[in-house]
């Protein structure tokens, strides 16, 4: 199936430029259209803020292609089709007796997306969501299908790719016994408390997320989890570094439960549930991972730019991620503090404010999320990846031709 019509990312603020964007119903159609296209590139849900899913010739978006989900309790994984989302077949999975590690907070991105751009949710102990790939297969120019896994050399250069190595049409990932959650809201921590204890507070649960606009405090901490399937519930705290434990509210239409009730893990760790318009719905949105041995240091720093913040802000949310060794993460080689910013929307306004509030960042080697917004140039993102030329060798080995090229890998990544 073929759209000729300029298509728009999710929030309606990029324009893909592509000629047109082609929805094939099969890995061998899609592997076809491959072989006779001179300029191809993966799309994916469209949750990304800027061009990285964008390039010239034909955008392929698998997620018609079926997701013929195929668990292996022995081997504990779990392969599927790479255009499906999380929040799809994450109540399939739980019914076959697996979980995943962890899922972002919105259910709606595609697998193959997520892992190609380093999306991740949020746990000090918990790698990002492309940490959990064991396997995956991937059309290459000539359109022939071949598997990578994690024998291979150059495995963890080629997971987070950006879409610059193929078309990834099957992954197979790590899973574990299926597990229950609860998710509990925990009311404001001034400042400067939180601040002296970032890394205690986001060890307090399983996963931690919370909630700031840059003023005197952190007005909500949600701590999510983990129940085991034989029982019937665990213990929370009933404050948090001072911050009571709120009644929080049951799930609805828009937010998963917050009241302390127990409930499927693919139910508790997204925040949004996959039949809602996720987050705010209007917005534009830019990320940052620190170290988070920075990240005191890093948050006062932002908090300095607040009366320029806060016009355009709906909510800044902060989260932890557990170091990696894939070579384009943003959490390789040191666990992170990751700095969520959702925007209202205004993207002329954030990409104007957006130098200074990353240059308030280079001190702690900020990484910007690769899907999202941000105004750093080729020179700052090779300074702040040591194995960025390693990865622009595997390129060139694996699409010589530069059929999966896009203006953002050569923009940013010099690819």
């Amino acid at each position: 199936m073929r759209s000729t019509a300029r298509e728009l990312n999710w929030s309606g603020t990029v324009t893909y430029t592509a000629e047109h964007v082609a929805r094939p119903g099969s890995v061998d159609e899609a592997a076809e259209l491959v072989a006779r296209s001179r300029r191809v590139h993966g799309l994916g849900t469209r949750h990304s803020f800027n061009d990285v899913a964008d390039a010239p010739g034909v955008l392929l978006d698998l997620t018609a292609i079926p997701t013929d989900l195929v668990v292996d309790p022995d081997r504990q994984t779990a392969t599927l089709g790479a255009g499906t989302r999380y929040g799809v077949v994450a109540p399939d999975l739980d019914r076959a007796g697996a979980a995943l590690h962890n899922m972002g907070s919105l259910p709606h991105i595609s697998v193959g997306g997520a892992v190609a751009t380093g999306t991740h949710g949020s746990g000090t102990a918990l790698g990002s969501l492309s940490t959990a790939v064991r396997a995956f297969e991937v059309i290459g120019p000539d359109g022939s299908v071949r598997t990578v896994d994690r024998d291979d050399p150059a495995f963890d250069g080629a997971v987070l790719h950006l879409g610059l190595l193929g078309i990834v049409t099957r992954v197979t990932l790590d899973v574990e016994p299926a597990y229950r959650m609860r998710q509990d809201a925990y009311g404001s921590i001034p400042w400067d408390t939180f601040t002296a204890l970032v890394a205690e507070v986001h060890a307090a649960a399983d996963s931690v997320c919370s909630y700031t606009v840059f003023g005197d405090e952190v007005s909500e901490v949600l701590l999510k989890t983990r129940v085991p399937v034989d029982a019937d519930d665990v213990p929370v705290p009933e404050e948090l570094f001072g911050a009571p434990r709120l009644p929080g509210a049951p799930g609805d239409d828009h937010r998963t439960a917050r009241d302390g009730s127990v409930g499927p893990w693919w139910d508790r760790l997204p925040h949004f549930p996959i039949g809602s318009v996720p987050s705010h719905g209007s917005e534009v949105q830019s990320e940052h991972f620190v170290p988070l041995r920075h990240a005191a240091s890093a948050l006062d720093a932002l908090r300095g730019l607040a009366d320029r913040i806060q016009p355009h802000l709906h909510v800044s949310e902060l989260r932890t991620m557990a170091a990696d060794d894939l070579w384009l993460s943003p959490s390789q080689g040191e666990d992170v503090l990751c700095i969520a910013f959702t925007w209202k929307k205004h993207p002329a306004e954030v990409a104007a404010l957006l130098p200074d509030l990353e240059a308030r960042l280079a001190p702690f080697g900020g990484r910007p999320h690769w899907g999202k917004m941000s105004s750093l140039d080729g020179a700052a993102i090779a300074a702040l990846y040591p194995r960025l030329a390693d990865f622009r060798d595997l390129v060139a080995r694996a699409d010589p031709e530069r059929t999966f090229a896009s203006a953002f890998g050569e923009r940013v990544l010099g690819t």
